[in-house]
C-alpha cells in the first residue's frame, strides 16, 4: 500500500515536469480579451525545435490565420540554432502549420467569420516530449477597456493586502 503512494507521487511529479513552459506571450492577455482556448500542435523542422528548447522563440507579433482549410502561425520569431549551420538552419519568421482536428478548425472559422475576433499565440510549452502552442480566440480591448481591467487588477491586489495585514 505504502509503496503505490510513493509511485503516484513520482508520476504526478513527473507529469508536472513534463509540462514546461518555453516561450510566453504576456501582452496578448493585456491587448485582447481572450474568450476561448486551444492547444494545438506545431509542424516544426528540427532547428526549430532545438532552438525553442533552448528557449529562443518569441509570440509577441504572432497570429494565426486559417488558410485553406488548415490553421497557419504567422510572424512568430523562432531564432536560429547556434550550433547548426547557414545551410541546415531555418528561416526565422517562416510560416509554420498548426495542427489540430477539423471540427475545432471549423469551430474556429465560424466564430471568427461572424464575431470578428482574431487568434493569438498564448504560450509554448512542452507535453511529455511534445511541444504545443495554446492560441486564444480573443477580441480587442479598447484602450478605456485596458485602464479599467489595470484598475480592476489593483484593486484585488489592494484587497488581498489588506486582509493580509487584519
Amino acid at each position: 500500500m505504502a509503496g503505490k503512494g510513493k509511485g503516484a507521487k513520482a508520476a504526478a511529479k513527473k507529469r508536472l515536469e513534463a509540462q514546461k513552459l518555453l516561450a510566453d506571450n504576456r501582452q496578448a492577455r493585456h491587448q485582447y480579451e481572450i474568450l476561448e482556448t486551444l492547444e494545438t500542435g506545431i509542424e516544426l523542422l528540427g532547428t526549430e525545435v532545438k532552438a525553442i528548447r533552448a528557449g529562443k522563440a518569441n509570440l509577441r507579433d504572432g497570429f494565426c490565420l486559417i488558410r485553406q482549410g488548415q490553421l497557419q502561425l504567422h510572424n512568430v520569431h523562432i531564432a536560429g540554432h547556434e550550433q547548426a549551420s547557414r545551410y541546415f538552419n531555418h528561416e526565422p519568421l517562416r510560416v509554420r502549420r498548426l495542427l489540430a482536428h477539423r471540427r475545432e478548425i471549423d469551430k474556429l472559422r465560424g466564430q471568427l467569420d461572424t464575431k470578428g475576433l482574431t487568434l493569438i499565440p498564448l504560450n509554448i510549452h512542452l507535453k511529455g516530449s511534445w511541444i504545443k502552442l495554446t492560441i486564444g480566440l480573443g477580441k480587442g480591448r479598447k484602450l478605456h477597456d485596458k485602464r479599467q481591467e489595470e484598475r480592476r487588477k489593483q484593486d484585488q491586489k489592494d484587497l488581498r493586502s489588506a486582509l493580509k495585514r487584519y
